[in-house]
């Protein structure tokens, strides 16, 4: 080889050598200025990324606006405030931050994206609560994020005051507006974490489960992630003036605010957003599930049960499932005749045939039937109702499940579960069991769980890796995954409860007005 040709090669090599990546180290280039994680068990931690300007001030009751670049590096070592709440957390309203672990070795790697949406009733949690640490989830090749969005009263408050200010003629969805943008940062910037911006699964339990269903039909969240699972939730009852079995309309929530700033003796926008968010988290207006999203015309454009009818949603593949005991959670003693009475009063002429499937004739029968009709209303007709539509009007896959893991009895646990209560499947999918409380079958089902999840985000289908078969779910062969110590596909699970609540809501969605910005 002459002189020239060896001097060629070498030339090549350093030159192939030089443009291959340098390896993703705990420094990071956002769009906003370089941050500093840290590196933990061999993963790249990033806490307190923050994705949008504080939303205080004049922002308070804004959509979330953009970060204001910095100089310099910041620390990204502590996890961001929780959004202010009932719950005794470290808060502040300035909460809009998020959290990312990556397993990336480089750059280039193109990671499958799990962006996190916490639950708690859209007035309480944050990602800094340990059952959503997201390590070992990261160990199954994924890289995974949690967000934070405001909540209550800051996250939902809609008033005519505020619909007028608004470019869009809305206000209230301000928690789920956080959440897009969070979206929307994870697209612009996972690349340099070694992630694939063109592969971001959203998944998110209760609150967030349901949050994840009104991004599966929010037009402003089209194109921002290609998969989604929905772990007890869905936004499928009906619009109306009030809440009650579904989603509020604009209308319906700015009567709430206005009613709710009356309680305070507070005439203005302009003054209330001087108040100290402290003030009013006493106060019973502004206490759990009193601020929920509400059916704008712009974040949720209209009544998602009927948009899922005439195919309007982002055709992604959908992951959607229920506990087995979600409403023990929420049940209390109540007597016979409180509970037949109560049931008069909520479903009129259908308190009748709702008896029959959820006799009360005993305090404890009574109890619970609550639980189970709860369970019922709030997780699986909504899920139930989202796969059946979806599979009838879409192109893409929907997988469902049964969570039916019998749960050892935790200390301090205010009621005794018969099955899987309400939330119980998040640590079994975050792989994060105390060893001391569940058995090695429990530890197994949750490796199995945390591979089906990661499976889904990394190719669109949970199966794979000698992992008991999960069969899609069609209107045809509509089957569910049951979850517990031997995985196994099944029937929809209390079929004839379902069937029972379809009609309920049928009737229900036909007496409501109509949706958008009524």
């Amino acid at each position: 080889m002459k002189l020239k040709e060896i001097l060629l090669l070498f030339s090549m090599l350093f030159l192939l050598y030089s443009c291959k990546d340098k390896p993703l180290s705990t420094l990071i280039e956002t769009d906003a200025g370089t941050i500093e994680g840290t590196i933990e068990n061999g993963i790249k931690v990033f806490r307190g990324i923050p994705f949008a300007a504080p939303p205080v001030g004049d922002l308070r009751w804004k959509e979330p606006q953009p970060v204001k670049p910095w100089e310099g590096v910041l620390k990204t070592v502590e996890f961001g405030p929780a959004c202010p709440q009932p719950q005794n957390l470290p808060q502040s309203e300035d909460c809009l931050y998020l959290n990312v672990w990556t397993p990336a070795k480089y750059p280039s790697d193109k990671l499958p994206v799990m962006v996190w949406i916490h639950g708690g009733g859209f007035s309480m949690g944050a990602p800094l609560e340990s059952t959503y640490f997201g390590e070992k989830l990261t160990q199954e090749g994924v890289i995974y994020v949690s967000v934070a969005y405001r909540l209550g009263v800051l996250g939902f408050l809609a008033h005519p005051e505020l619909s007028a200010e608004s470019p869009h003629k809305v206000s209230g969805n301000y928690g789920l507006l956080d959440q897009i943008a969070a979206l929307q940062w994870v697209r612009r910037n996972i690349s340099a974490f070694g992630g694939d911006p063109e592969k971001v699964t959203i998944f998110g339990e209760s609150a967030g489960a349901i949050s994840v269903s009104m991004l599966c039909a929010s037009p402003l969240a089209e194109g921002l992630f290609r998969g989604a699972i929905s772990q007890s939730g869905g936004n499928f009852g009906p619009v109306g003036m009030t809440r009650q079995d579904g989603i509020i309309s604009l209308k319906g929530a700015e009567q709430t605010g206005v009613d709710f700033m009356q309680s305070l003796e507070i005439s203005t926008i302009r003054e209330l957003r001087k108040t100290d968010p402290q003030i009013w988290l006493s106060k019973p207006g502004a206490r759990m599930l009193s601020f929920w999203p509400n059916a704008d015309g712009y974040v949720i454009p209209d009544d998602q049960y009927k948009l899922y009818e005439a195919g309007q949603f982002n055709n992604v593949n959908v992951i959607i499932g229920t506990n087995s005991d979600e409403g023990a959670m929420f049940a209390r003693p109540i007597d016979p005749e409180a509970y037949k009475a109560g049931l008069q009063e909520r479903f009129g002429e259908f308190a009748e045939e709702i008896l029959k499937e959820y006799p009360g004739d005993t305090k404890e029968q009574a109890q619970l039937s609550t639980a189970d009709l709860f369970r019922e209303t709030a997780f699986a007709w909504p899920s139930w109702a989202w796969a059946r539509l979806q599979s009838r009007t879409g192109k893409s896959k929907v997988f469902t499940y049964y969570f039916d893991q019998k749960q050892p009895v935790i200390p301090n646990m205010p009621f005794t579960p018969r099955g899987a209560p309400h939330a119980a499947e998040i640590r079994y999918v975050f792989r994060n069991l105390d060893e001391k409380i569940f058995s090695p079958g429990d530890q197994k089902l949750s490796e199995m769980m945390a591979k089906y999840w990661t499976n889904f985000a990394k190719h669109g289908d949970p199966n794979g890796e000698n992992l008991p078969l999960w069969p899609p779910f069609t209107e045809k062969e509509p089957i569910y995954m049951y979850l517990n110590n031997e995985p196994a596909s099944g029937p929809v699970p209390n079929i004839d409860k379902l069937e029972l609540m379809e009609m309920y809501f049928r009737h229900r969605r036909e007496a409501s007005p109509p949706a958008g910005k009524n």
